[in-house]
Protein backbone atom coordinates (compact mmCIF):
# COMPACT_ATOMS: atom_id res chain seq x y z
CA UNK A 1 0.00 0.00 0.00
CA UNK A 2 0.90 3.49 -0.59
CA UNK A 3 0.55 6.22 1.91
CA UNK A 4 1.22 9.56 1.22
CA UNK A 5 1.89 12.38 3.90
CA UNK A 6 1.22 15.53 2.69
CA UNK A 7 1.86 19.29 4.50
CA UNK A 8 0.08 21.63 3.13
CA UNK A 9 2.23 24.35 4.30
CA UNK A 10 5.42 22.89 2.74
CA UNK A 11 7.10 25.61 0.75
CA UNK A 12 5.17 28.84 1.23
CA UNK A 13 2.09 26.74 1.25
CA UNK A 14 2.84 25.09 -2.21
CA UNK A 15 2.76 21.19 -0.40
CA UNK A 16 -1.40 20.79 -0.99
CA UNK A 17 -1.15 22.31 -4.39
CA UNK A 18 2.35 20.03 -5.64
CA UNK A 19 0.13 17.22 -4.25
CA UNK A 20 -3.22 17.55 -6.21
CA UNK A 21 -0.94 17.73 -9.59
CA UNK A 22 0.93 14.78 -8.51
CA UNK A 23 -2.57 13.03 -7.90
CA UNK A 24 -3.47 13.04 -11.31
CA UNK A 25 -0.44 11.16 -12.34
CA UNK A 26 -1.67 8.58 -9.39
CA UNK A 27 -5.09 8.64 -11.09
CA UNK A 28 -3.56 7.68 -14.95
CA UNK A 29 -1.84 5.19 -13.95
CA UNK A 30 -4.57 3.79 -11.61
CA UNK A 31 -1.99 3.62 -8.73
CA UNK A 32 -3.81 2.37 -5.37
CA UNK A 33 -3.26 4.69 -2.56
CA UNK A 34 -3.88 6.65 0.29
CA UNK A 35 -3.39 10.59 1.09
CA UNK A 36 -3.64 12.25 4.67
CA UNK A 37 -3.12 15.50 4.53
CA UNK A 38 -1.49 17.34 7.88
CA UNK A 39 -2.81 19.93 10.09
CA UNK A 40 -0.01 20.75 12.24
CA UNK A 41 2.78 20.24 14.05
CA UNK A 42 3.37 16.64 15.29
CA UNK A 43 0.32 15.23 13.75
CA UNK A 44 2.37 13.08 10.61
CA UNK A 45 4.01 12.13 14.02
CA UNK A 46 1.10 10.69 15.14
CA UNK A 47 -0.68 9.25 11.87
CA UNK A 48 2.79 7.29 10.71
CA UNK A 49 2.56 5.55 14.52
CA UNK A 50 -1.15 4.46 13.81
CA UNK A 51 -0.42 3.56 10.30
CA UNK A 52 2.06 1.32 11.43
CA UNK A 53 1.68 0.68 15.31
CA UNK A 54 -0.12 -3.28 14.24
CA UNK A 55 2.40 -5.34 12.13
CA UNK A 56 1.03 -6.54 8.84
CA UNK A 57 2.46 -8.66 6.21
CA UNK A 58 1.27 -6.56 3.62
CA UNK A 59 4.22 -4.01 2.29
CA UNK A 60 3.15 -0.27 3.49
CA UNK A 61 5.47 2.16 1.15
CA UNK A 62 4.92 5.98 3.77
CA UNK A 63 5.68 9.14 0.91
CA UNK A 64 6.11 12.04 2.99
CA UNK A 65 5.83 15.26 1.14
CA UNK A 66 6.84 18.38 2.76
CA UNK A 67 10.14 19.57 3.72
CA UNK A 68 13.00 17.76 5.86
CA UNK A 69 10.81 18.84 9.12
CA UNK A 70 8.10 16.21 7.41
CA UNK A 71 10.21 13.54 6.08
CA UNK A 72 11.54 13.52 10.28
CA UNK A 73 8.01 13.28 11.68
CA UNK A 74 7.31 10.66 9.64
CA UNK A 75 10.61 8.29 10.63
CA UNK A 76 10.22 9.61 14.00
CA UNK A 77 6.62 8.64 14.26
CA UNK A 78 6.90 5.21 12.61
CA UNK A 79 7.16 1.89 14.16
CA UNK A 80 10.20 0.27 11.93
CA UNK A 81 9.94 -3.31 10.60
CA UNK A 82 11.14 -5.15 7.58
CA UNK A 83 7.87 -4.32 5.55
CA UNK A 84 8.07 -0.46 5.70
CA UNK A 85 9.68 1.44 3.16
CA UNK A 86 9.62 5.07 3.15
CA UNK A 87 9.53 7.98 0.32
CA UNK A 88 10.35 11.55 -0.23
CA UNK A 89 8.56 14.20 -2.34
CA UNK A 90 10.33 17.37 -1.26
CA UNK A 91 8.40 20.87 -1.77
CA UNK A 92 10.86 23.52 -2.45
CA UNK A 93 14.84 23.91 -2.68
CA UNK A 94 16.17 23.15 0.00
CA UNK A 95 15.95 19.39 1.29
CA UNK A 96 19.23 18.67 2.54
CA UNK A 97 18.22 15.03 2.07
CA UNK A 98 17.06 15.49 -1.02
CA UNK A 99 20.69 16.62 -1.99
CA UNK A 100 22.30 14.16 -0.42
CA UNK A 101 20.91 11.36 -1.83
CA UNK A 102 20.98 13.43 -5.32
CA UNK A 103 17.14 12.43 -5.92
CA UNK A 104 15.01 14.21 -8.67
CA UNK A 105 14.71 17.96 -8.77
CA UNK A 106 11.11 17.98 -9.44
CA UNK A 107 7.86 16.61 -7.26
CA UNK A 108 6.87 14.61 -10.42
CA UNK A 109 10.53 13.01 -11.01
CA UNK A 110 10.35 11.69 -7.22
CA UNK A 111 6.63 10.39 -7.51
CA UNK A 112 8.21 8.54 -10.73
CA UNK A 113 11.08 7.20 -8.78
CA UNK A 114 8.52 6.08 -5.99
CA UNK A 115 6.68 4.16 -8.85
CA UNK A 116 9.34 2.54 -10.31
CA UNK A 117 12.04 2.64 -8.12
CA UNK A 118 15.87 2.37 -9.54
CA UNK A 119 16.92 1.26 -6.33
CA UNK A 120 15.87 0.65 -2.82
CA UNK A 121 18.35 1.76 -0.26
CA UNK A 122 19.01 1.02 3.35
CA UNK A 123 19.81 4.18 4.31
CA UNK A 124 21.21 4.82 8.38
CA UNK A 125 19.63 6.76 10.89
CA UNK A 126 20.54 8.95 13.81
CA UNK A 127 19.04 8.66 17.46
CA UNK A 128 19.20 11.40 20.32
CA UNK A 129 18.60 10.41 23.65
CA UNK A 130 18.17 12.86 26.21
CA UNK A 131 17.62 10.54 29.46
CA UNK A 132 16.06 11.88 32.45
CA UNK A 133 13.09 10.47 34.70
CA UNK A 134 11.35 10.46 31.40
CA UNK A 135 13.74 8.81 28.70
CA UNK A 136 13.15 10.72 25.67
CA UNK A 137 14.28 10.04 22.20
CA UNK A 138 13.98 11.25 18.53
CA UNK A 139 15.10 9.99 15.38
CA UNK A 140 16.90 11.91 12.21
CA UNK A 141 18.05 11.40 8.87
CA UNK A 142 20.13 14.48 8.09
CA UNK A 143 21.47 15.87 11.22
CA UNK A 144 21.18 16.92 14.93
CA UNK A 145 23.02 19.79 16.23
CA UNK A 146 23.09 22.08 19.39
CA UNK A 147 24.07 25.67 19.57
CA UNK A 148 23.84 28.59 16.61
CA UNK A 149 22.45 26.23 13.96
CA UNK A 150 19.30 24.87 16.27
CA UNK A 151 18.63 28.96 17.05
CA UNK A 152 19.08 29.88 13.25
CA UNK A 153 16.14 27.53 12.60
CA UNK A 154 14.10 28.22 14.98
CA UNK A 155 13.84 31.78 13.72
CA UNK A 156 13.32 30.66 10.44
CA UNK A 157 10.72 28.42 11.32
CA UNK A 158 8.80 30.65 13.65
CA UNK A 159 8.92 33.02 10.23
CA UNK A 160 7.64 30.91 8.00
CA UNK A 161 4.69 30.19 10.25
CA UNK A 162 4.12 34.02 10.56
CA UNK A 163 4.47 34.79 6.92
CA UNK A 164 5.23 31.72 4.44
CA UNK A 165 8.38 31.63 2.25
CA UNK A 166 6.60 33.54 -1.11
CA UNK A 167 9.46 33.89 -3.53
CA UNK A 168 12.67 32.11 -3.28
CA UNK A 169 14.92 35.91 -3.40
CA UNK A 170 12.68 36.90 -0.03
CA UNK A 171 13.36 33.61 1.29
CA UNK A 172 17.43 34.03 0.97
CA UNK A 173 17.02 37.50 2.21
CA UNK A 174 15.27 36.34 5.12
CA UNK A 175 17.90 33.51 5.49
CA UNK A 176 20.36 35.83 5.78
CA UNK A 177 18.77 38.23 8.19
CA UNK A 178 17.50 35.38 10.34
CA UNK A 179 21.32 33.96 10.54
CA UNK A 180 22.68 37.48 11.44
CA UNK A 181 19.90 37.61 14.44
CA UNK A 182 20.93 34.72 15.79
CA UNK A 183 24.77 35.21 15.31
CA UNK A 184 24.00 37.98 17.96
CA UNK A 185 21.68 35.90 20.24
CA UNK A 186 23.76 32.82 20.49
CA UNK A 187 26.57 32.18 23.49
CA UNK A 188 29.19 29.93 23.63
CA UNK A 189 29.75 27.71 26.63
CA UNK A 190 31.99 24.80 27.93
CA UNK A 191 31.46 21.25 27.94
CA UNK A 192 32.68 18.21 26.56
CA UNK A 193 31.65 14.76 24.48
CA UNK A 194 32.96 11.03 24.50
CA UNK A 195 32.98 8.87 21.87
CA UNK A 196 31.78 5.11 21.75
CA UNK A 197 36.13 4.27 21.53
CA UNK A 198 36.52 6.04 24.37
CA UNK A 199 37.76 9.56 23.08
CA UNK A 200 37.26 12.56 24.94
CA UNK A 201 37.47 16.05 23.68
CA UNK A 202 37.00 18.97 25.77
CA UNK A 203 35.79 22.36 24.41
CA UNK A 204 36.49 25.98 25.96
CA UNK A 205 33.76 27.56 23.83
CA UNK A 206 31.45 25.26 21.68
CA UNK A 207 29.31 27.40 19.27
CA UNK A 208 27.79 25.09 17.48
CA UNK A 209 28.12 21.07 17.46
CA UNK A 210 26.62 18.81 14.71
CA UNK A 211 25.68 15.40 14.01
CA UNK A 212 25.47 14.64 10.12
CA UNK A 213 24.63 12.02 7.99
CA UNK A 214 23.86 14.04 4.71
CA UNK A 215 26.80 16.58 3.45
CA UNK A 216 24.53 19.21 4.08
CA UNK A 217 22.16 20.98 7.12
CA UNK A 218 19.77 24.01 7.44
CA UNK A 219 19.76 24.64 3.71
CA UNK A 220 22.72 23.87 2.11
CA UNK A 221 25.46 25.13 4.64
CA UNK A 222 28.46 22.50 4.94
CA UNK A 223 30.28 22.05 7.99
CA UNK A 224 32.88 18.84 6.84
CA UNK A 225 34.65 18.18 3.83
CA UNK A 226 33.12 14.49 3.31
CA UNK A 227 30.12 13.21 4.70
CA UNK A 228 29.96 9.48 3.67
CA UNK A 229 26.17 8.14 3.51
CA UNK A 230 25.29 4.68 5.36
CA UNK A 231 28.72 3.46 6.57
CA UNK A 232 27.24 3.02 10.08
CA UNK A 233 28.88 6.23 11.77
CA UNK A 234 28.31 9.77 12.37
CA UNK A 235 29.85 13.10 11.22
CA UNK A 236 30.94 15.35 14.54
CA UNK A 237 31.19 18.74 13.27
CA UNK A 238 32.74 21.37 16.18
CA UNK A 239 32.97 24.85 15.83
CA UNK A 240 34.97 25.89 19.03
CA UNK A 241 35.49 30.09 19.03
CA UNK A 242 34.33 32.86 20.45
CA UNK A 243 35.35 35.00 17.44
CA UNK A 244 32.62 36.39 15.38
CA UNK A 245 34.10 36.97 12.29
CA UNK A 246 35.16 33.48 12.48
CA UNK A 247 31.90 32.28 13.28
CA UNK A 248 30.22 34.17 10.29
CA UNK A 249 32.98 33.41 7.74
CA UNK A 250 31.70 30.08 8.32
CA UNK A 251 28.07 29.70 9.01
CA UNK A 252 26.45 33.09 7.32
CA UNK A 253 28.30 31.75 3.72
CA UNK A 254 26.69 28.42 2.77
CA UNK A 255 28.09 25.50 0.50
CA UNK A 256 31.95 26.44 2.19
CA UNK A 257 34.21 23.56 0.33
CA UNK A 258 36.88 23.09 2.56
CA UNK A 259 35.22 24.45 6.36
CA UNK A 260 37.77 22.02 8.00
CA UNK A 261 40.07 24.26 6.91
CA UNK A 262 39.05 27.06 9.02
CA UNK A 263 40.04 28.37 12.49
CA UNK A 264 38.27 26.58 15.15
CA UNK A 265 36.66 24.04 13.30
CA UNK A 266 37.08 19.77 13.97
CA UNK A 267 35.72 17.08 12.74
CA UNK A 268 35.24 13.22 14.46
CA UNK A 269 33.73 10.25 13.32
CA UNK A 270 32.26 7.88 15.17
CA UNK A 271 29.49 5.31 15.71
CA UNK A 272 28.19 6.79 19.44
CA UNK A 273 28.62 9.79 21.66
CA UNK A 274 27.94 11.30 24.42
CA UNK A 275 27.61 15.35 25.30
CA UNK A 276 27.88 17.17 28.12
CA UNK A 277 27.49 20.83 28.25
CA UNK A 278 28.12 23.60 31.27
CA UNK A 279 24.76 25.42 30.02
CA UNK A 280 21.79 24.61 28.11
CA UNK A 281 21.94 25.55 23.82
CA UNK A 282 19.22 25.57 21.56
CA UNK A 283 19.18 21.52 20.17
CA UNK A 284 17.32 20.60 16.61
CA UNK A 285 16.76 17.11 14.82
CA UNK A 286 16.62 17.81 11.16
CA UNK A 287 15.94 21.69 11.72
CA UNK A 288 12.90 20.58 14.56
CA UNK A 289 13.62 23.03 17.64
CA UNK A 290 13.46 20.40 20.57
CA UNK A 291 14.03 23.08 22.80
CA UNK A 292 17.55 23.65 24.95
CA UNK A 293 19.27 21.04 26.09
CA UNK A 294 22.60 20.15 28.37
CA UNK A 295 23.70 16.64 27.86
CA UNK A 296 22.13 14.31 25.86
CA UNK A 297 23.59 11.03 24.23
CA UNK A 298 23.36 10.17 19.70
CA UNK A 299 24.26 7.39 17.79
CA UNK A 300 23.76 5.92 14.19
CA UNK A 301 21.73 2.81 13.44
CA UNK A 302 23.03 1.19 10.22
CA UNK A 303 20.98 0.77 7.37
CA UNK A 304 18.27 0.21 8.86
CA UNK A 305 15.89 2.48 6.56
CA UNK A 306 14.31 0.74 3.40
CA UNK A 307 14.37 4.17 1.60
CA UNK A 308 13.14 4.07 -2.64
CA UNK A 309 15.01 6.14 -5.10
Amino acid sequence: MLVFLVNPNAGGERGYRVFKKLERRLLRTKTEYQVYVTGGIGEARQLAAKLTEVPDNKELTLVAVGGDGMLNEVLDGARLSERLRFGFIPVGRDSDFARGLKLPVTPLGCLKRILAPREERSLDYGVVEFGGNEPLHHRFLVSCGVGFDAEWLSGLYAFEQRRGRHSRLLWLGTRRREGLRALLRARCTRGYFETDSGQRVEFGHLFLLSAQLQPTEAGGIRLANQVPLSDGQLTVSVLNTQSRLQQARLLLLPRRLQPEAYAGVRVYRCREFHLCLDEALSFHTDGEGRGSRQEFTVRCVHRQIRFLC
